[in-house]
């Protein structure tokens, strides 16, 4: 997919495997989303479960995108990866789907980075030919409107967090 220029002074481009990086500060951005219940970076990443939407990325059937400010920093990163019925993710529906995250740096944050990424992603899981991909979003995070406005919808409740699917026509 080519690059495109952002309305609000960002591109958004395919993600790489140099760009683990930037997956990871995604990462914790998406699990710290409320400000008032933050987690230390290392309490993130020491959750095994969490660690797998970036351990050895980038593997085949991996997707994503990051998205960067005028200076080439990275501000939010999406992408998707399949999981195993033993080995699932938080959104996992089935094995084949593939799971997504997303995060975006506070100050970016309702510019319109997440819905351009989230775009990005559907467009590319469906050219890859999946039929469906989900996530997991906890119970109050405001991406929670974001991804219903894209045509997700919650499959599944859990104990503090919804599964959503988005299928493709």
């Amino acid at each position: 997919m080519p690059q495109s220029p952002g309305m609000a002074g960002y591109r958004i481009r395919e993600a790489r495997p140099a760009d683990s990086l930037a997956l990871t500060e995604a990462l914790v951005e998406a699990a710290n989303w409320d400000p008032d219940r933050t987690s230390p970076r290392v309490s993130v990443l020491a959750d095994p479960v969490r660690r797998r939407y970036i351990a050895g990325w980038q593997r085949p059937g991996d997707a994503g995108f990051v998205a960067e400010d005028a200076t080439g920093e990275p501000v939010a990163a999406g992408w998707y990866r399949v999981f195993s019925a033993d080995r699932p993710g938080l959104g996992f529906v089935a094995s084949g789907v593939p799971e997504l995250i997303l995060g975006v740096r506070p100050v970016w944050r309702a510019q319109g980075v997440g819905r351009s990424i989230l775009q990005h992603l559907v467009r590319r899981a469906e050219a890859d030919g999946h039929t469906r991909i989900s996530l997991s979003v906890q119970r109050g995070n405001f991406a929670q409107r974001l991804y219903l406005s894209e045509g997700f919808v919650t499959v599944e409740q859990r104990a503090d967090a919804d599964v959503m699917v988005r299928t493709f026509l």
